[in-house]
């Protein structure tokens, strides 16, 4: 029954996170959507293990083809600049996920924090990759803070609302969830 429960937990936040790819405000270069804070959740919600596999399993769905980025899918999908946004969200939700196995009293602040990290990694992978694509791919000589400007600098308030948001959910949800046996 616990399986079961876990793979229907990843396979609900892939699709949220899914979901979220087509909530989006177009700005250039990154669209602000609401994948982070899917991704977010299910760091906090499944842990380390399962967060980072329901985030794995939304990158293979869309590299194998099925439109569920924020601009299609498919294996071409590796040379867009904001790839590596998408290997963050799998680095980001592990890392939520094992601050939250370690935390013993997760408070809201202890959540920001938490999830601040995990975006760290998001912002790690996509700026780097954003960089690199531009530079070495797709041939647009960008310097890095054109990339740092562009990736993080005009993403990063609408990710720093959706951490507010996300902590205050899970601060609400987490207590209920392990009352009733879903986390521990």
């Amino acid at each position: 029954m616990k399986n079961t429960r876990n793979l229907i937990l990843v396979a609900m936040f892939a699709a949220l996170t899914a979901i979220g790819a087509f909530i989006k405000v177009p700005i250039p270069y990154v669209p602000f959507t609401l994948q982070y804070l899917f991704c977010a959740l299910a760091g906090l919600i499944l842990g380390s293990k399962f967060g980072a596999l329901s985030q794995i399993v939304y990158v293979a769905i869309g590299l194998s083809g099925v439109p569920v980025f924020t601009e299609g899918g498919g294996i071409s999908y590796i040379f867009k600049p904001t790839f590596g946004y998408l290997i963050g969200f799998i680095v980001a939700a592990y890392v939520i996920g094992k601050v939250r196995e370690n935390v013993l009293k997760l408070t809201f602040i202890k959540t920001i924090f938490t999830l601040i990290f995990g975006l760290f990694f998001i912002y790690l992978f996509g700026v780097v990759y954003l960089y690199i694509s531009y530079n070495l791919y797709l041939g647009k000589d960008i310097s890095f803070y054109f990339a740092f400007f562009y990736g993080f600098v005009v993403c990063i308030t609408g990710d720093l609302v959706l951490t507010v948001f996300a902590a205050y959910i899970s601060i609400k949800l987490l207590p209920v969830l392990r009352k009733n046996g879903y986390i521990k």
